[in-house]
């Protein structure tokens, strides 16, 4: 696609970058990405990925604004409450960038429609609040060869991680947590807290390293975990092998082989 006088000056600052220029911005414009979930870490990932361009934009959420979202899910106001989250998320996305056409799903991610969803698209970024809805999303995407960008927030810690399959060389989500904790293992935003402003910096990471894998720039994140401890600033990069045990991604890998 050319770009016209309109991209040239919204995206602007952008272009001047020479790691993206004008044929980058193609690619970002051209670009298709899921995100799951559009609370804490979906609203800074889908506010980014539209004000940079991204082209085409699936928000699947099945919640509707409450007034207990606001300190943190940005892209949502008082006057939304009650309107089904991923509905809300278009609303904003419509106002801010009318280059990126955005799909609201106001449904669940699950085993019926995950593979479906996540095929049909470049680049996975979730930004989901349950331990199912993050292994679906992470086998799916393996399972599918795409690229995810996933990331989780508690209290003031954050991490984040890039998933993908690309040529074997990277493990799975399963390499490293082969199995889901048990639910009364499991804590969240709405039982222990979280500071607002951490969504916005987790998922400010996220769109940055999504747009970095669009475009093939920089030094992707795959293979490592990236732990934030803001409280305390603390941040650790941690490296992750793949497991040669794991039963999930060999069977993907052997067949490969062969």
């Amino acid at each position: 696609m050319t770009l016209t006088d309109l991209n040239l000056e919204r995206y602007s600052r952008s272009i001047l970058l020479p790691e993206i220029g004008g044929e980058g911005q193609r690619k970002i414009l051209n670009s298709k990405v899921l995100v799951i979930g559009a609370g804490g870490l979906g609203s800074p990932i889908i506010m980014y990925l539209a004000a940079l361009g991204v082209g085409k934009i699936t928000v699947v959420d099945n919640d509707k604004v409450e007034l207990s979202n606001l300190q943190r899910q940005i892209i949502h106001n008082t006057e939304n409450i009650g309107v089904p989250k991923s509905d809300s998320a278009a609303m904003f996305v419509n106002k801010l960038n009318p280059d990126t056409v955005i799909t609201s799903l106001n449904d669940r991610i699950n085993e019926k429609n995950a593979d479906s969803l996540i095929s049909k698209h470049d680049i996975i970024a979730d930004g989901s609040d349950n331990f199912d809805t993050r292994y679906l999303v992470a086998d799916s995407s393996f399972k599918n060869n795409k690229t995810l960008v996933a990331a989780a927030i508690t209290k003031y810690e954050g991490q984040i991680s890039t998933w993908k399959r690309e040529n074997n060389n990277y493990p799975c989500f399963r390499c490293l947590f082969p199995n889901k904790p048990k639910n009364s293992q499991v804590t969240n935003c709405s039982s222990n807290g979280v500071i607002g402003s951490l969504g916005g910096f987790m998922g400010s990471l996220q769109a940055t390293e999504i747009i970095k894998e669009i475009l093939g720039i920089g030094e992707s994140l795959a293979g490592y975990i990236n732990l934030y401890d803001i409280l305390n600033n603390n941040f650790r990069k941690i490296k992750i092998n793949i497991d040669p045990m794991c039963t999930f991604c060999s069977k993907y890998r052997n067949n490969e082989k062969q």
